[in-house]
């Protein structure tokens, strides 16, 4: 992916489209919002109405299974319109909006990486919520059972990285129950954590109770109290860049929508 910024008489366009477009979206919430927006009609777009355009979505690796499916869902009901997601850790799709990469919308695991990049993107909205688990392998061969059994050092251990949204919320819950683990590795995201546990180069790590469930077969999700837990927010915006600010901003929209938030909800997020 290209990393040069353009700039042209376009931006100018760009924001005033995207300026007309986010009155209607600022009623479904902001990136700080806990309301849900699971029966909101506001955002909805038909098949009709929708403008067609091939969008390039930044989305935290966390979405690849569910956003799979929803973008699915959201081509057969606008025909015409085609979504290219770009899946990784919150941090790298930051960085790439900063460095000017082109794309058409941002959806981050947390809203403190959204808010980074405030200056390029309309007004972000949370779509989903998720929660941490701790992932064995198949069986819990280790027989881990709290979030205290990471500290054992005879325990291969692996957590996402400290600027990832995923390292972030395992760093709050491990330092508010006061549990020492020194990891085996960090990785760049969330789904990196996830494949070590399934190919047995770890013993266990955390990750979000949705990326357990994507893998029922290889690992066991083992739940952390509410009380011990972190729960994630996932905001979502267009990119004042995006060159087809209209459907950018009709795609973020349809994420509230009812239809979109059963796929998001069947697939274990909780509601915004």
């Amino acid at each position: 992916m290209s990393l040069s910024r353009t700039f042209s008489g376009r931006r100018v366009a760009t924001a005033v489209v995207t300026a007309a477009l986010l009155v209607p979206l600022a009623a479904c919430g902001n990136e700080d919002t806990r309301k849900s927006t699971g029966g909101s009609t506001s955002g909805s777009t038909s098949a009709s109405s929708a403008p067609k355009a091939d969008l390039t979505v930044l989305a935290a690796a966390s979405l690849t299974d569910v956003f799979k499916t929803a973008g699915a869902a959201y081509e057969k009901a606008h025909p015409g319109t085609k979504i290219t997601f770009s899946f990784a850790g919150s941090q790298e799709l930051v960085a790439q909006v900063a460095q000017g990469s082109p794309a058409d919308a941002l959806v981050t695991a947390d809203t403190k990486s959204m808010a980074k990049v405030k200056a390029d993107t309309g007004t972000p909205t949370v779509i989903a919520r998720n929660r941490l688990v701790i992932a064995t392998g198949e069986g819990n061969p280790h027989k881990v059972d709290e979030l205290k059994d990471l500290a054992d050092t005879k325990l291969k251990v692996v957590l996402a990285a400290p600027e990832v949204p995923a390292g972030k919320y395992s760093k709050q819950v491990l330092d508010a129950q006061k549990i020492t683990v020194n990891p085996v590795s960090q990785e760049p995201n969330v789904r990196a954590v996830l494949s070590k546990v399934e190919l047995g180069e770890a013993d266990a790590g955390l990750v979000y109770r949705t990326d357990a469930a994507a893998a029922p077969d290889k690992v066991d999700a083992v739940e952390i109290p509410d009380a011990q837990n972190a729960i994630a927010a996932y905001p979502a915006a267009m990119l004042k860049e995006s060159r087809n600010a209209e459907a950018a901003a009709a795609f973020v929209a349809w994420l509230s929508t009812p239809e979109a938030q059963k796929i998001l909800q069947d697939a274990g997020f909780q509601k915004p």
